[in-house]
């Protein structure tokens, strides 16, 4: 599976906004919403609130590499939303990665 599908458009990303499960941890929000494909699509939010562009993109990379590393373990058939919140900036990866599979875990996306 390519876990390069990713999530482009503002309607899509409101959809799993309005429609979808939450999941929060002090790093970071995920957001998913079951879709009806087999593939698994993911976006990535990383507000102007956190820094200027070099930490945001510092942040969006962590975030892409933390779901790249873990996407084997995760059920398919669902979109995904990933939103940064302001202690990845300074956040220790390893945290970060801990509260992303805690997050997935609790919308018991893990596979058994």
């Amino acid at each position: 599976m390519n876990s390069r599908v990713t999530l482009k458009k503002n309607h899509e990303f409101r959809r799993l906004y309005s429609k979808g499960k939450t999941a929060v941890t002090p790093y970071l929000v995920v957001y998913c919403l079951r879709n009806n494909r087999d593939t698994r699509r993911v976006g990535f939010t990383v507000s102007t609130k956190l820094g200027k562009a070099v930490v945001r993109n510092r942040v969006r990379r962590r975030l892409r590499e933390i779901y790249r590393l873990n996407s084997p373990q995760l059920v398919s058939g669902v979109d995904l939303v990933i939103v940064a919140r302001t202690k990845c900036v300074e956040g220790d990866y390893h945290k970060m990665e801990s509260a992303f599979l805690k997050a997935c875990a609790e919308l018991k996306l893990i596979r058994e």
